[in-house]
């Protein structure tokens, strides 16, 4: 089945029709490159907006239903937590509508279904810009600047050539008067401990370099996020055991605790 391609008029009129609220989820959908159901009503469809938990839900449902329909958004075949979580287990993307809509740089994204592993730590990504962003609004924290991918990469001169740092994400953190500075890396687990290690050589690289403590007078910290705390020692023993890596640049923190560990309630 073919669908027609929407004309400048027929793009013109649904402009008029978008809400302010259905803009935000493009393009957040958009910067992130894949979001659940549950990021989004997180995110835009708060219980202090509607009468009840369950109306909050029916209507990020219906909206999200109606986007797709108009194909601003795409409904990706893979679920997050199987069928029987139902609706609220659909991953989006940004459609070919979308893309037009919200006027995206760049050459138009051609969907294509995401393997597991890609879908996997790209939510988790969407996942802790979705609670640095509650932790902002309930007023544990100002989120005063979040860069994602590739837009956080620092390109830098070392080890004799161009290199790309390539953290998932950067973010300045606004904790009373004093500004905190992270690179965040989402680890799942996949990789081996040597790969880590050696991507803390490149953080190590680009600190030597100067540039951030040039720029803003201070470098960022490294947080890599990880499932559990078995893995977190792992890396924690393989990072401190690193000599030539400067132990104050890293830290390691289980996800269901990296907020505080990025906001200043813990290590």
């Amino acid at each position: 089945m073919t669908t027609q391609r929407l004309g400048p008029q027929q793009l013109d009129r649904l402009r008029t029709t978008v809400s302010e609220r259905d803009l935000a989820i493009v393009r957040r959908v958009a910067e992130l490159r894949l979001m659940s159901t549950a990021q989004i009503q997180d995110l835009y469809f708060g219980p202090d907006h509607h009468a009840s938990s369950l109306t909050a839900a029916r209507t990020c449902r219906r909206v999200l239903e109606r986007l797709v329909t108009l194909r601003v958004l795409v409904r990706l075949d893979r679920r997050v937590g199987g069928i029987r979580a139902g609706s609220s287990s659909f991953v989006y993307a940004i459609g070919p509508v979308g893309q037009r809509l919200i006027e995206l740089d760049g050459p138009r994204r051609r969907f294509k279904e995401p393997s597991t592993t890609f879908a996997d730590h790209t939510l988790a990504v969407g996942q802790m810009v979705v609670e640095l962003s509650l932790a902002a609004s309930r007023g544990s924290c100002e989120l005063l600047e979040i860069e994602t991918e590739p837009h956080c990469w620092r390109r830098f001169a070392g080890g004799g050539s161009g290199q790309v740092l390539r953290p998932d994400l950067f973010v300045i953190i606004g904790l009373g008067e004093f500004e905190h500075r992270w690179f965040i890396e989402i680890d799942r687990g996949h990789e081996h401990v040597p790969t880590v290690v050696r991507k803390c050589r490149i953080y190590e690289a680009y600190y030597r370099t100067g540039t951030e403590q040039a720029a803003h007078g201070v470098s960022p910290r490294t947080c890599w996020v990880v499932p559990d705390r078995r893995r977190a020692t792992r890396l924690r023993r393989a990072i401190g055991g690193a000599r030539e890596l400067t132990d104050r640049l890293f830290t390691v923190a289980v996800a269901d605790v990296a907020v505080d560990t990025l906001t200043g309630g813990g290590a």
